[in-house]
């Protein structure tokens, strides 16, 4: 018989939007909801997608080099006050199978 473990792994990705405001994706949850920041859509041909590393699932961990707690308030102000250049950096989960 053979046994399948899975194995979750987290990997951070830094990603710089340039342009200014739409930034081209929507935030659900927060600590207001008891969950993560998730990314839940990305705009077809917005900043978003265009940067081609995020994507729907991607946790919002860092904006312009502030750590978030999990506010969707405080994520907000944050994406708000950046006029030019957004920098987010995205946790991503990746499961991958193990046989033993």
């Amino acid at each position: 018989m053979e046994t399948v473990e899975q194995l979750v792994s987290f990997n951070h990705i830094p990603v710089q939007l340039n342009g200014g405001t739409p930034w081209g994706f929507t935030l659900k949850g927060g600590l207001e909801h008891g969950e993560p920041l998730i990314i839940t859509k990305i705009e077809e041909g917005g900043k978003a997608e265009q940067c081609k590393k995020l994507r729907v699932g991607d946790e919002l961990v860092n904006i312009n080099g502030s750590a978030l707690y999990g506010s969707r308030q405080e994520a907000l102000i944050l994406i708000k006050g950046s006029y030019r250049i957004l920098k987010i950096t995205v946790c991503r989960r990746r499961v991958s199978s193990k046989n033993l």
